[in-house]
């Protein structure tokens, strides 16, 4: 929802990944934004609409963005596609950064403006491994946020690092920076950010976004 900059240029990159894409926006002329070659659907009408969700085909929807210029328009639409359609995978673009916390503590993934890009907004929508935050002088060791299967939820950090290799520099907890101690146990939500070598980085991905081995007595 919203075809702005930052919607017409988070539509373009999820299609140019081969997914399909329909863009709403209740002013036609936004539509204009997007490359002539764009094939997704444009629909005029109000983002948090029921009816205009579904002309956009929200019912086989596996993920949605509100990324309009309105707080209220991106809130509501990201609230009726979770709890009326059911679609897990929602992000809200929100301009106040106090209440993109408030909203972030009740469970809608939220991205303040001060630190917004089309890139952060992909990796709430979709899983995309490990993405690059840092690297040393020498170009060996990186700091990564890492996807995590839902299966490591409820387990130690330290489980990770055992599993990996690697290890657990801090988390992202309901917008907070959490840094681990030695009981730290990964929350549903977490986000998990991971120093290792540059070229371990495959491996730990292989080993964090499957199904965790069973935990024996």
């Amino acid at each position: 929802m919203g075809c702005g900059r930052v919607g017409a240029t988070l539509a373009q990159s999820l299609e140019g990944r081969g997914h399909s894409v329909a863009v709403i926006d209740q002013f036609p002329d936004a539509f204009r934004r997007l490359d002539a070659e764009f094939e997704g659907s444009k629909v005029t009408g109000l983002g948090f609409d029921r009816d205009t969700l579904r002309q956009a085909g929200i019912d086989d929807a596996y993920a949605f963005a509100a990324v309009s210029d309105g707080d209220n328009s991106n809130i509501l639409a990201a609230r009726v596609v979770r709890e009326t359609f059911g679609v897990e995978n929602v992000v809200a673009r929100i301009y106040d950064p106090h209440r993109a916390e408030i909203y972030q503590r009740l469970g809608i993934p939220t991205v303040a403006t001060v630190r917004w890009t089309a890139d952060q907004v992909l990796r709430r929508m979709l899983p995309v491994g490990t993405s690059d935050e840092f690297r040393d002088a020498s170009g060996q060791i990186q700091l990564a946020e890492v996807d995590v299967h839902t299966g490591w939820v409820g387990r130690p950090l330290r489980a990770l690092e055992e599993a990996t290799g690697a290890r657990v520099a801090y988390l992202t907890r309901y917008g907070d920076g959490v840094l681990p101690t030695a009981t730290t146990v990964l929350q549903e939500n977490d986000t998990v950010h991971m120093l290792m070598r540059v070229d371990d980085a495959p491996a730990v991905e292989r080993v964090l976004t499957a199904t965790p081995p069973a935990v024996t007595a």
